[in-house]
């Protein structure tokens, strides 16, 4: 017998004792509870509906006022205006991020056209996208920001602000 067979037929010995005959099943119904017990921590950790409203922040374009909530931990920012069902005139939400990188956005969940801008760690503007409700094309910022803005489809060009504008009043 070879060397390989021996080491074969020794590794397969214990599988046919009584103790894995046992064990084995011991082993996969505690396997199984501790999944069943887990199933409502992942469930709840899945956004339903809108989050609470966040703390805010007042920013400024030129004349223009903005009242913005502020996302600025994973959560917060994963769950963003998902579920949201209006954002009245100069509301959005700011996303803030720990240090510029070039961050990307979707729409999933959101049922609310939004237009989003990307700002760079001065208050630049680096540039706007719109983006359409419950899509998941992603959109990204054309260099490493800091920020993002999202206000209501179209804000930003109503107000006439456009990419190198610059914002006042980011945390």
């Amino acid at each position: 017998m070879s060397k390989n067979a021996a080491l074969f037929s020794i590794s397969r010995t214990p599988f046919k004792s009584s103790f894995f005959k046992m064990a084995l099943p011991k082993a996969a119904a505690l396997f199984l509870a501790a999944a069943a017990l887990a199933l409502p921590a992942a469930a709840g950790a899945q956004q339903t509906g809108p989050q609470p409203p966040l703390p805010t922040v007042q920013l400024s374009a030129g004349i223009h006022i903005i009242r913005a909530e502020v996302a600025d931990s994973d959560e917060t920012r994963r769950n963003g205006l998902m579920f949201r069902r209006e954002l009245p005139g100069n509301d959005g939400m700011l996303f803030v991020f720990e240090q510029p990188d070039v961050q990307c956005f979707w729409m999933r969940n959101t049922i609310l056209p939004l237009s989003i801008a990307f700002i760079a760690d001065d208050g630049t503007i680096v540039n706007i996208e719109d983006m359409a409700p419950q899509a998941e094309d992603p959109h990204c910022a054309k260099k490493p920001v800091r920020y993002a803005l999202e206000m209501a489809q179209g804000w930003f060009a109503q107000h006439g602000i456009k990419a190198g504008k610059k914002l006042d009043g980011l945390p």
